[in-house]
């Protein structure tokens, strides 16, 4: 069983910058892909971000396309978020997940397994 950890969520001004990493215990396999999805109070769940951490296949959803990055440092099981010019629509609890393979699901039931979230708060 994978574990992961997220960290970097905190209060933020709107306009302002995050940083996001979730660390992996291990792969899940020799391909493997890691993905950021985010969840609002009383809102499901929602595709943020994914990346290969095999290949350079990035994927976004179009409400962070040009302001979110996504990166990955394979040797360290590490994923990152980088959050740019963040609106109050940002705040949520963001999720760290990892499945088997390359395909960068948009939706929950295609990652295996989850991290228990770090909580980003912005304020107008």
């Amino acid at each position: 069983q994978v574990q992961l950890v997220e960290s970097g969520g905190r209060s933020v001004q709107a306009g302002a910058s995050l940083r996001l990493s979730c660390s992996a215990s291990k792969r899940l396999s020799s391909t493997y892909s890691m993905a950021w999805f985010r969840q609002a109070p009383g809102k499901e769940r929602d595709f943020v971000a994914a990346v290969s951490m095999t290949n350079d296949n990035a994927r976004y959803a179009d409400s962070v396309k040009g302001r979110f990055t996504i990166s990955r440092d394979g040797a360290k099981n590490t994923v990152y978020l980088q959050m740019t010019d963040l609106r109050p629509e940002d705040t949520a609890v963001y999720l760290c997940a990892t499945t088997r393979g390359e395909v960068l699901f948009t939706t929950t039931a295609g990652w295996a397994s989850w991290g228990h979230g770090t909580q980003v708060t912005v304020s107008s």
